[in-house]
């Protein structure tokens, strides 16, 4: 009999023992069925209060939640694959990511950001790829626009994406080719009727008034990604303070003399030394975009992840987190940032080694951060104008979505000093 007590304590013990107390959800390749909504189901679990991990490198970044019924319901409702370990399984992989001879590291993550999409009111999630692989991911986010930036609701707000937006007040360099189609003629004109209602009389002062207070949102310390078209022209509008670069099918008057020799590159983010294009029939607006520079057969368009030290480089390690350092390359308006055009301060994260043009970069301004991503949709190779929508459900597993969504979820990360 004593025996046999003996015997059902021990079964109990090793039960207890072997509890099942951690949910992983892995991101390596092979285990994960659909990686961008992982990232959805990492930050509902932030806003429901549990406590969350970011296992860099390890598995392809992989994320570690506490055992509960509601995750493992969510994860089966949105089809995140999950692994169910026990405490000593977690110990031993919290074991392996601390040794001295893994790039690894265990991140916490705090607090799910409150994220805001600077968008036109009006534009369908499949006009950008933020907000598509946002509503995708089921990651909550506040469309806003230049009424809110310049009444200043950006303090609401810890992350900020860019939009594919012109700040330089030229309608997106679409002269040439749509001057006389409806869509541009109806936008172009509800751009002046916003910049009048703000109390601008020029589009291109009323872009520059927003793009200072976006900076301004940044030195202060908040997070901006953005991709395409809004990473030069974002940056031009800061360069231009003051001067007009525009010409007269844009702002009714000339472009301001020489103004090219006026450019205050010192107020910029990432780019230096660029010179504008003058033609306002060119759907381009400086030689900072490799699109017409390129030599890249699309079957060879690939560009390769960074590699940095998880321990001593935790930021870039997470906004370089995926399955693959291989990926694919996306055209847009802004493809690709020609490397000598790009400030010594800034992380290079992504590049195409066929011609050395820089896809993704990052960098610090003030107290906050900032990404740019060149191209426009990680899934569509040559997206135009009318194309029909990215359906991501074709794409669960996207490398190039998964970037936008270390940008998304990095500002949760618990702070730590950067190393280098």
């Amino acid at each position: 009999m004593l025996f046999r007590k003996i015997v059902l304590l021990s079964i109990i013990l090793i039960s207890f023992s072997v509890k099942a107390s951690y949910i992983l959800l892995p991101m390596d390749e092979t285990s994960q069925q659909n990686h961008l909504k992982a990232y959805g189901i990492t930050y509902w679990c932030l806003e429901k209060k549990y406590k969350a991990s970011w296992l860099l490198n390890y598995r392809g970044g992989s994320f570690l939640l506490p055992d509960a019924t509601e995750i493992r319901k969510e994860c089966q409702i949105r089809g995140v694959s999950f692994e169910v370990i026990s405490d000593n399984e977690q110990q031993s992989i919290l074991n392996e990511i601390a040794s001295p001879s893994q790039n690894m590291e265990n991140v916490i993550l705090e607090k799910a950001p409150k994220i805001a999409v600077y968008t036109p009111k009006g534009k369908q999630p499949w006009d950008d790829a933020v907000t598509l692989v946002l509503t995708y991911a089921e990651i909550p986010f506040t469309p806003i626009y230049d009424e809110e930036v310049l009444s200043d609701q950006l303090v609401l707000y810890d992350w900020l994406h860019l939009h594919h937006e012109d700040f330089t007040g030229q309608y997106g360099k679409f002269y040439g080719s749509y001057r006389n189609v409806p869509w541009y003629i109806e936008q172009k004109k509800e751009s002046e009727n916003l910049a009048a209602k703000l109390g601008y009389s020029k589009v291109s002062q009323e872009k520059a008034a927003v793009a200072k207070k976006i900076r301004d949102f940044v030195i202060g310390g908040g997070f901006m990604f953005a991709m395409c078209s809004a990473t030069d022209s974002f940056d031009i509008a800061l360069s231009a303070d003051g001067v007009d670069i525009c010409e007269s099918m844009f702002d009714g008057d000339p472009s301001e003399a020489n103004y090219q020799s006026k450019l205050n590159y010192a107020n910029s983010f990432a780019f230096k030394d660029f010179v504008l294009e003058r033609s306002p029939e060119k759907y381009e607006f400086s030689d900072i975009d490799m699109t017409e520079k390129r030599i890249v057969p699309m079957e060879k368009d690939y560009f390769t992840l960074m590699e940095f030290s998880a321990k001593w480089d935790p930021i870039p390690s997470m906004l370089c987190q995926n399955h693959t350092q291989l990926i694919k390359g996306f055209m847009g308006q802004t493809t690709a940032f020609d490397a000598d055009l790009i400030k010594s301060s800034v992380l290079n994260l992504g590049k195409c080694e066929l011609n050395g043009e820089v896809r993704y970069i990052h960098g610090q301004k003030g107290k906050g951060m900032f990404s740019f991503y060149g191209g426009h949709d990680p899934e569509d190779y040559q997206h135009k104008v009318g194309d029909s929508p990215t359906v991501l459900d074709l794409h669960p597993n996207s490398p190039g979505y998964r970037l936008i969504l270390n940008n998304v979820l990095f500002p949760a990360a618990r702070k730590k000093q950067q190393k280098t």
